[in-house]
């Protein structure tokens, strides 16, 4: 008999750089556009969790990047679900005027990566993903739509929250 999979979600961290006070009136459509997004994630085929701050409706007010970077971050069942959510639903929307809010990055934005099925990552895992993705380019412990990974090829560096490997090491090497 052969052991079945190990089963995994995505988790996905975005970071974005205001241009402006979150209150300033500029962002303004942006705040307008949260509540209808997140609904819309919540209830999207595939969609397992997102962060929100405690008490508040989103992440918003939670600057672990920066005062005035903003954090999304979630967890989806698939790559094609969080896929479809991102550019097949309202949220397209919200992507295309982000130019109207957001700066322009100049490094990765966004990272990727598979965590096993109940997991939920915290902040911390997340930036220590993308700083990963920046510094060494996408592998199967970060990566990106552009440049995917399989939840095979990941594997060895899935995590269970607890005690993360060192940056690009496998669980299982020895230490």
């Amino acid at each position: 008999m052969t052991s079945s999979p190990r089963a995994v979600h995505l988790a996905q961290l975005n970071v974005a750089t205001l241009l402006h006070p979150f209150d300033d009136p500029r962002v303004k459509p942006f705040v307008d556009l949260l509540d209808p997004v997140n609904a819309a994630a919540d209830g999207a085929p595939g969609f397992v969790w997102r962060l929100v701050e405690e008490g508040a409706a989103d992440a918003t007010g939670l600057r672990p990047a920066g005062e005035n970077v903003i954090v999304n971050l979630s967890v989806w069942e698939t790559r094609e679900a969080l896929w479809d959510f991102a550019y097949r639903s309202g949220h397209l929307e919200l992507m295309r005027r982000r130019r109207e809010w957001f700066a322009r990055h100049v490094e990765a934005h966004l990272a990727l990566w598979w965590i096993p099925a109940g997991h939920l990552p915290t902040v911390d895992e997340a930036l220590e993903r993308l700083a990963d993705l920046r510094a060494h380019g996408p592998s199967p412990r970060a990566f990106t739509f552009a440049s995917s990974y399989t939840a095979a090829e990941a594997a060895p560096y899935l995590e269970d929250g607890a005690a993360g490997a060192a940056a690009g090491e496998p669980l299982n090497a020895a230490r």
